[in-house]
């Protein structure tokens, strides 16, 4: 039986409460700890995003091909598209590189049964992973914790191992090209996230943990990256504020 994202449970996101920010953000066992309350209440939409990268997976996957979930922290993605795609048989590779993440993974995987045949979890940089076969591939809130020099090799890697017709799925937090609007955005985000219990103490703090860490950019440049590594199609499918989930077709 695979759990939905509603029902898996988390301790409450409070990390930043009762205390002043110590360097950067880092993806340890306090953040795993809390992850699942953290993004749905940071990440506006985020269960609407991953039930949705569910459908398409269902739609775009290929018997005999690859499913790529890169970066997939405990596994959102992963059990969502495992529940969309059912009995069937498929190969889905769940790719992190926070061994804390990767550990609780591989616990709700053991918890859940029957998917030692279908998922392969790997602790790694998905930088150094190999990518084969794939008719889709997974960056659920992941290239913008990569550095920016390293953003057009993957997204070209991916492109390379998708069959025809494959596809990638990039959601972002995004920067606006216009000052106005993303200073609004940023505004009504921080409206967002006082509205899920977050002071604005925690908001303040976690901003600057992340400022060195999460670098946004706007869609354009990820349009950009995508048709330069040679998707033929790219659309912008969600938006909420300064948060997208993008598609691309081979």
């Amino acid at each position: 039986m695979v759990l939905s994202l509603a029902q898996k449970k988390s301790l409450k996101d409070d990390l930043f409460r009762n205390r002043k920010t110590q360097g950067d953000f880092v993806f340890n066992e306090q953040v795993a700890d809390v992850f699942d309350d953290m993004v749905i209440r940071s990440i506006p939409g985020y269960e609407t995003i991953v039930s949705t990268i569910g459908d398409f997976a269902k739609k775009y996957y290929r018997p005999n091909s690859n499913i790529y979930d890169l970066g997939c922290s405990l596994g959102g993605v992963t059990f969502e598209i495992c529940k969309q795609l059912g009995e069937s048989d498929f190969n889905l590779v769940a790719i992190d590189n926070s061994e804390a993440m990767v550990e609780r993974l591989v616990e709700k995987k053991t918890k859940i049964g029957g998917l030692d045949n279908s998922v392969k979890i790997l602790c790694e940089d998905i930088n150094d992973t190999a990518i084969e076969n794939a008719s889709v591939v997974i960056l659920n809130f992941t290239l913008q914790f990569l550095p920016p020099k390293c953003r057009n090799q993957l997204i070209k890697r991916i492109y390379n191992a998708l069959i025809p017709g494959g596809i990638l799925v990039l959601s972002e937090k995004i920067v606006l090209d216009d000052k106005s609007l993303n200073s609004l955005f940023i505004e009504m985000y921080h409206k967002f996230k006082e509205s899920n219990g977050y002071s604005e103490l925690e908001i303040s703090q976690k901003r600057l943990a992340l400022e060195n860490i999460l670098i946004p950019e706007p869609i354009s440049v990820h349009k950009s990256r995508h048709v330069s590594a040679g998707f033929n199609s790219f659309e912008v499918w969600f938006q909420h504020l300064n948060f997208v989930s993008m598609i691309s077709l081979k």
